[in-house]
């Protein structure tokens, strides 16, 4: 990887059921997520994704990226910018911003996010990996 290089992308479309699931795996039950009565009633107008459900869509994406080196170093710092409505499509995207080397190592820091079908931000962020340097 250098400098500038496109991440692969990874797109998943949201639906209730995954949310649902998530919801139930994750142990968050927030009405805002699961109950169509309350999140009709909220700001959102209906139930909304959980934000980390959205973030897993980059982790899904660092991996294809950079296998288990990410899954062994990889660090995410990522802020939730719009919500996620079930029936949206979303795609992960990153691209490099730096790689140096150092200690025998390379430090691979990306731009990485989330965009919704209007081309919005859901998530916005960085990660950074830490690949060895291979003989």
């Amino acid at each position: 990887m250098r400098d500038g290089d496109a991440l692969p992308t990874v797109e998943k479309l949201v639906d209730q059921a995954g949310i649902e699931r998530y919801a139930a795996a994750s142990g968050d039950f927030n009405p805002i997520h699961i109950d169509r009565e309350f999140a009709a009633r909220s700001q959102f107008g209906g139930t909304i994704a959980h934000g980390m459900l959205i973030a897993a869509s980059i982790s899904e994406m660092m991996t294809l990226a950079f296998g288990e080196d990410w899954l062994r170093s990889g660090r995410l710092k990522i802020r939730f910018r719009a919500p996620v409505y079930p029936g949206e499509a979303v795609t992960a995207f990153g691209q490099v911003g730096s790689v140096r080397e150092r200690n025998g190592v390379r430090e691979v820091k990306c731009s990485v996010g989330v965009r919704k079908p209007d081309q919005q931000a859901a998530i916005t962020g960085d990660a950074t990996v830490t690949v060895p340097l291979r003989q």
